[in-house]
C-alpha cells in the first residue's frame, strides 16, 4: 500500500510540474530595446481579466490571439516610450488610483479610507474586491495602469499637434444634451464644515483640542476656512475641510458615518452646529454652512454648486476627451502595428502549437 501511495505521489507532482512548465512558456519575445518574454501563463492572466470583465464568458481561440497580440503591442510601445525616455512616477499612478476608487465610492476618498469603506460594506479587502471586479489585484493593477498612462503619453507626445484640432462641436454639445437631460441633475448636497480629532495615545487631550475648535468656531474667533486652513499644516494632530456632500450611503461611509445619521444633519437648518462628538477613533464636531436641493439642470446651469463649470462646458470637456481619446487610440493602434515586426517580436508559437497551447478552458 505504500509503495501505491508513493508511486500516486510521484505522478502528481510530475503532472503538476508539467502543468507549470506549460504555463511557464514563452510564447513571444519583445525586443525593441531589451528582451522581454511574454508566457502562457501572462496570457491567461490578461484572458481571465477580460472573462470577468465580461461576465465570465470563455474567449474564443481567436480571441485569445488578439490578446495575445494586444500584450505584445503594449510591450512594443512601453519600450518605445522608455527609448524615448518618458516615464510615470508612482505618485502620479497613485493619484489615478485614487480618482478610480473614488469613482468607486461615489465621493472622494484617499486609497485608505477606500480599503476602510470595502472593509467595512463588503467584509473583503481592496485586493478582494478588485480581483473579482477586474481579475487583478491592487499591485497588478496600478502595474497595468502605470504602462496604460505611459504608452498614452508616450502616443500624445507623438501627436500632440493633431490632438489639439480635435474638439467637440455646438451641434454635438447640445445633442449630446438633449439625449441625456435626464442624468443633468444636482442631487441633494449640503455644504459643511467637519473637524475629526482622533484619540490617539490621549483621548482626554482630543477631546478638549476638540471643544476648544468648537469654542472658537461658535464665538466666530476661527472660521470654517481658517479651521480647515490649520488641518493642513504640518503634523497638526487633526483634520478638517469644508465641503459639499450628497445624500448618500458612500459619501456618508467616505467620512465615518451611518447613512441615518447624514440624513439628520441634512434635516437640520442652516447654521445649525452639532456637539462634540465621540466615536470608536476620534472626537468630532460638524456644522451645517448650506444647503442645496435636488433638481434638474439645463444646459447653462452649474454642474455643481459654488463652481463656474455650466453643464455646456461639462458636456465640451467630456466630449471632446472622449474624441481625442478615440484619436488616441487609433493613432495607438496605427504605431503598434508599425512597430510589430518580425525585427521586434520573435514569435515561438505559431499556427497548430499556438492555437493547442490556446484551448484551454474547453
Amino acid at each position: 500500500m505504500k509503495k501505491i501511495i508513493a508511486v500516486l505521489s510521484v505522478l502528481m507532482l510530475t503532472s503538476f510540474a508539467v502543468f507549470a512548465q506549460s504555463d511557464l512558456q514563452v510564447l513571444a519575445v519583445v525586443k525593441l530595446t531589451k528582451n522581454e518574454s511574454i508566457t502562457l501563463k501572462q496570457l491567461k492572466t490578461r484572458c481571465e481579466a477580460y472573462e470577468k470583465q465580461m461576465g465570465g464568458r470563455t474567449l474564443t481561440v481567436d480571441e485569445k490571439k488578439q490578446v495575445l497580440d494586444t500584450l505584445i503591442e503594449e510591450r512594443l510601445i512601453v519600450q518605445a516610450a522608455a527609448k524615448e525616455g518618458i516615464s510615470i512616477p508612482d505618485s502620479y499612478v497613485d493619484q489615478y488610483f485614487a480618482q478610480y476608487v473614488s469613482q468607486l465610492a461615489g465621493t472622494n476618498v484617499s486609497e485608505k479610507e477606500f480599503e476602510e469603506i470595502v472593509k467595512k460594506s463588503y467584509g473583503k479587502t481592496l485586493d478582494e474586491l478588485l480581483i473579482e471586479q477586474t481579475g487583478m489585484n491592487k499591485t497588478e493593477y496600478k502595474n497595468q495602469l502605470k504602462n496604460t498612462l505611459l504608452m498614452q503619453q508616450y502616443i500624445v507626445q507623438k501627436n500632440q499637434a493633431e490632438i489639439q484640432k480635435v474638439a467637440a462641436t455646438d451641434d454635438e454639445i447640445r445633442m449630446a444634451y438633449e439625449s441625456n437631460k435626464s442624468s443633468f441633475v444636482w442631487n441633494d448636497m449640503i455644504k459643511m464644515l467637519l473637524v475629526i480629532v482622533p484619540k490617539g495615545n490621549n483621548p482626554e487631550a482630543a477631546k478638549q483640542k476638540t471643544v476648544d475648535f468648537l469654542s472658537k468656531y461658535k464665538s466666530k474667533a476661527l472660521t470654517a476656512e481658517q479651521i480647515a486652513i490649520q488641518s493642513q499644516s504640518e503634523n497638526p494632530g487633526f483634520q478638517a475641510g469644508v465641503g459639499l456632500f450628497p445624500k448618500t450611503e458612500a459619501a456618508a461611509a467616505g467620512i465615518g458615518m451611518s447613512l441615518q445619521n447624514l440624513i439628520f444633519v441634512f434635516n437640520q437648518s442652516e447654521g445649525y452646529t452639532s456637539d462634540v462628538e465621540e466615536t470608536a477613533d476620534d472626537f468630532r464636531f460638524l456644522s451645517v454652512i448650506k444647503k442645496y436641493d435636488a433638481k434638474m439642470l439645463a444646459i447653462g446651469d452649474l454642474v455643481q454648486p459654488e463652481t463656474t463649470v455650466t453643464v455646456y462646458d461639462y458636456i465640451r470637456s467630456s466630449l471632446t476627451q472622449q474624441k481625442q481619446q478615440i484619436y488616441v487610440n487609433n493613432a495607438a493602434n496605427t504605431v503598434a502595428k508599425e512597430l510589430h515586426t518580425a525585427e521586434n517580436v520573435d514569435m515561438k508559437k505559431t499556427g497548430a502549437a499556438l492555437d493547442k497551447l490556446l484551448e484551454w478552458g474547453k
